[in-house]
């Protein structure tokens, strides 16, 4: 198939196309009038590639599982590069979250702050209620506890140990607020508790 038809059947242009192969990705065979020529495995690799880069990789980071498929593999994740990278970013993932509420508490103790200064009360955070479910409902926490800024751990609430066993009880603090130690806890307990993918 023609790069223009490749490019429609991936939902992308044919500028995208070139970029690819501008960094190995896609082969660059021409047909003898010099057009670029496609098959079905071009057309996975480059579905492959788009959705690699829609949860947050690198172009370049593609390459592992667009290598599993020219590999023969059914699927792109199916190699130990591909599961590597997979860790990897989920790793990313975790540090960016917990980097991000890090933000969110100092920005709420300045909003508070800046109530307090100003004489006025701390306007509801309506935010709340989106706080993704994974993170309230690991610990059984409901988005409606208040607190100004962050629904996660009310304020001057005692530390829910849980059942036995639980990352909570482990001594793995970062000198921060309660809430902080909380939310490593739950990050540190879904690297452990990540299933084995093996490779087929």
């Amino acid at each position: 198939m023609r790069i223009g038809e490749l490019a429609r059947l991936a939902g992308t242009s044919p500028r995208a196309l070139r970029y690819y192969e501008e960094h190995g990705l896609l082969p660059a065979r021409r047909m003898s009038n010099g057009y670029r020529d496609y098959d079905a495995a071009d057309l996975r690799a480059v579905e492959e590639i788009r959705a690699r880069v829609a949860e947050g990789f690198a172009l370049a980071e593609t390459r592992p599982f667009v290598e599993c498929l020219r590999a023969g593999h059914g699927s792109g994740d199916a190699c130990p590069d591909s599961i590597d990278g997979y860790r990897r970013r989920i790793a990313e993932i975790d540090d960016e979250v917990a980097r991000l509420l890090q933000a969110r508490e100092r920005l709420a103790a300045r909003l508070e702050s800046a109530h307090r200064a100003g004489g006025a009360p701390p306007a509801p955070m309506s935010a709340e209620a989106s706080i993704p479910g994974p993170w309230r409902d690991f610990r059984g926490l409901d988005a409606s506890a208040e607190r100004p800024g962050c629904a996660l751990f009310p304020p001057g609430a005692q530390r829910d140990n849980g059942p036995p066993g639980h990352p909570s009880d482990r001594p793995e603090t970062t000198g921060g607020p309660l809430w902080m130690d909380e939310v490593h806890a739950v990050i540190n307990a879904r690297r452990r508790a990540a299933p084995e993918i093996r490779p087929q």
